[in-house]
């Protein structure tokens, strides 16, 4: 009933805003019940004052008064939340667990609060999901727990732009998540800190970063993009099965297969319609995928002069089989020094080629003795 409202309406008012906000309605689904952009219902909303406030957990039940900095939006009429003129920082988390995206972000969400807190340094939460440490309210100075979309995370860092200096936003700890959420966080006005919105795009592009593998001498395989079926079996014929196919812009195995035919790749279309997003902008990749090859994990961390590598792993299974699901020895058992220069060299080039500002992993695999 509310949303055939918000349709009809001949336009929209403040009244029809404060309706839809009322019953749980965010911008993404005003802009389409409209048929307009997201973008465009937020400025109408803003241009007429429509903005959540904050309210606090009352841990204590109304039996003391609750000093705990646990906090939620409302379309209510006042505020609880006042921002500290301190200056500040604010980490976006993961949100949900799932394939892909685990507990080792919410590791490294929590340890940068704990950093910044020792660096004095205000920390301000925002996150999701009640399962993590980073939700305990006294992991950070401030958590917000709100949905990780672009429109709850603006209206947080409005919130606390109202009192003292947000120094920056932390968006690359949390996973694809808030990797998502990093060019419109820029581009609301606010500094994303680390590695920056134009390399994660450069990082995730197909063809920009293949390019970049060029420039720098370093091997990839065969590989290509699509966004049909047509044109992904094109792309497999051409550079040979078996082959690898995952959907852009995402971390992890969503999506991923292996596939060792044109059926095969026909039918994975099937199977994942609605599950997985392939259009123009966000094409289906398409690589060769390396039989009998060793696959090599680094984590490493590039201030844009220094390389420091935390690890080189080497997975005991084949290449093909996820991170999450293999086992791996710490140092490698099979790798001789000259291997492990070779991956250190090519860690570094990938780092001043993307422009990272901060962590890396760089998945590497090694067949017939060359470094992919």
């Amino acid at each position: 009933e509310v949303a055939e409202q918000i349709r009809t309406a001949p336009e929209l008012d403040a009244d029809t805003i404060r309706l839809g906000k009322d019953h749980g309605f965010s911008d993404a689904q005003f802009a389409e019940l409209r048929g307009v952009s997201e973008a465009e219902v937020r400025g109408v909303r803003h241009g007429l004052g429509i903005r959540p406030v904050y309210k606090t957990v009352d841990t204590c039940a109304g039996e003391f008064p609750a000093l705990t900095p646990y906090h939620y939006s409302s379309y209510d009429s006042e505020t609880e939340v006042t921002p500290s003129e301190r200056t500040k920082v604010v980490i976006i988390g993961s949100g949900p667990n799932r394939i892909g995206q685990g507990v080792e972000f919410d590791y490294s969400c929590v340890h940068a609060s704990f950093a910044l807190s020792d660096a004095g340094f205000e920390t301000v939460m925002v996150n999701c999901n009640p399962e993590t440490v980073s939700t305990d309210y006294d992991t950070s100075d401030r958590l917000y727990f709100e949905p990780l979309t672009l429109e709850d995370v603006l209206e947080v860092l409005h919130a606390e732009a109202q009192s003292g200096t947000i120094l920056g936003v932390v968006c690359q700890l949390g996973g694809q998540t808030p990797l998502g959420l990093a060019k419109g966080i820029e581009a609301a006005g606010y500094t994303v800190l680390g590695t920056s919105p134009e390399a994660i795009d450069l990082a995730e592009e197909r063809e920009l970063f293949s390019r970049l593998l060029d420039e720098a001498g370093l091997v990839a395989p065969r590989n290509g993009t699509a966004i049909d079926v047509d044109g992904a079996v094109a792309v497999a014929e051409e550079i040979g099965y078996p082959v690898l196919v995952r959907p852009s812009f995402v971390l992890g195995g969503r999506g991923m297969e292996i596939v060792y035919d044109t059926p095969a790749l026909r039918d994975y279309f099937v199977r994942t319609a609605g599950e997985v997003i392939i259009e123009e902008g966000k094409p289906l990749l398409v690589d060769r995928f390396l039989d009998d090859a060793i696959e090599i994990d680094v984590d490493a961390l590039y201030d844009g002069t220094e390389l420091y590598i935390g690890g080189v792993m080497e997975h005991l299974e084949e290449a093909g089989i996820h991170s999450g699901d293999s086992s791996c020895t710490l140092p490698p058992v099979s790798l001789g020094r000259t291997d492990i220069d070779r991956v250190r060299e090519a860690t570094l080039a990938i780092a001043e080629g993307v422009g990272v500002r901060g962590l890396l992993n760089v998945q590497f695999a090694i067949s017939a003795g060359v470094l992919y």
